[in-house]
């Protein structure tokens, strides 16, 4: 029997994280489109995944009509597994690495990232700090999975949280992500939206635990503790239902590579308040699908989202602007468009 295995995605991360989510939605376009299979941990709605012994098998020689076996990896302990099998083992096997850091990686992910076949940066910025970039794609968003729904308001009392409409963040509870930003926006901003309830979804690691109990009393001080809540981490196939309830996404991280939770909200049609990190900027396009702060404070915050909020022909305005931004420049098609042509690149090289 012919080999039929063309790529090998992995993800080999025991939580779900934001490099999983865009790895998901990719992986799920991908398998109704290569003889391809998942490695390591599963994704939701995705192919099951394999061991990472059966893919080395599945790679001891490469589909019929394929020069390679394609491995697209995007963490560092990939990285040395997809080296191993190739440097090491021999196996006949081209490795395609996504970055999407701005910023300078250490030594070591430097040396791993320099053995790559080929990189596929996700920004212009982010592919000045990696050699070897192949091309440059912006990670997409699944506009289907991820869209407004008839009646928000409906939407949102499903959900069974309190109030009349919902803001949040979404990201793991720590500094980096600028959690505490979004608390003290909130106990800014709450006061003047009675109907209002703030949601902070995503869940503390142990080491981040203190942070988050310090963010809760900075909440009980307050008085707020009933209208603005720890979610906790929601199943990926829950989170679709929970951010098209919402009426905006304020982001504010002191640090991020790309950030896909914008788009998937902008998506919804939840337009968005966020600082300029990230790719936030070009998401959201000359403040058409919502507002950058340049320096992301609470009080700056809490203005920019008050003067969403407080207008309905505003928050109207912006929220379709944001669904169609998300189809017409960020649609997970197009990702995975861009990321074929790198792949037919290494099979046509031989």
């Amino acid at each position: 029997m012919a080999p039929n295995t063309e790529l090998i995605v992995t993800n080999m991360h025991r939580n779900f994280t934001g490099v999983s989510a865009t790895a998901t939605a990719v992986v799920q376009q991908q398998a109704e489109r290569y003889r391809m299979r998942l490695a390591g941990r599963a994704l939701p709605e995705c192919p099951e995944p394999v061991s990472l012994w059966r893919a080395i098998q599945l790679s001891r020689a490469p589909a019929q009509g394929r020069s390679h076996v394609l491995w697209h990896v995007r963490r560092n302990n990939e990285m040395r597994a997809a080296l191993w099998a190739r440097d090491v083992m021999k196996l006949p096997i081209r490795i395609v690495f996504t970055s999407s850091a701005q910023r300078r990686h250490s030594a070591f992910p430097r040396w791993l990232i320099s053995r790559m076949d080929a990189v596929i940066a996700t920004t212009e910025e982010a592919a000045a700090f990696v050699p070897n970039v192949e091309a440059i794609v912006h990670h997409g968003v699944d506009t289907n999975r991820f869209c407004p729904p008839q009646d928000r308001a409906a939407a949102w009392k499903q959900t069974g949280h309190p109030g009349n409409f919902g803001i949040a963040t979404i990201g793991r509870i720590r500094p980096e992500k600028g959690t505490d930003l979004f608390v003290d926006t909130m106990i800014r901003l709450l006061p003047d939206l009675p109907n209002a309830t703030a949601l902070i979804i995503g869940k503390a690691t142990p080491a981040h635990r203190s942070f988050q109990a310090e963010l809760q009393r900075r909440i009980e001080t307050a008085g707020l503790s009933q209208r603005i809540i720890f979610t906790g981490e929601i199943a990926a196939a829950r989170l679709p239902d929970l951010v098209a309830s919402l009426s905006l996404l304020v982001a504010a991280p002191r640090y991020e590579g790309y950030g896909m939770t914008p788009l998937e909200a902008m998506a919804s049609g939840v337009p968005i308040v966020a600082g300029n990190a990230g790719f936030f900027a070009s998401f959201v396009g000359d403040n058409k699908a919502g507002t950058i702060v340049e320096k992301p404070e609470a009080a700056a915050l809490a203005t920019a989202a008050l003067s969403i909020l407080g207008n309905p022909m505003e928050l109207a305005l912006k929220g379709g602007n944001a669904r169609n931004r998300a189809i017409e420049q960020f649609g997970i098609a197009s990702e995975v468009d861009g990321i074929h042509k790198v792949y037919e690149t290494l099979w046509d090289r031989g």
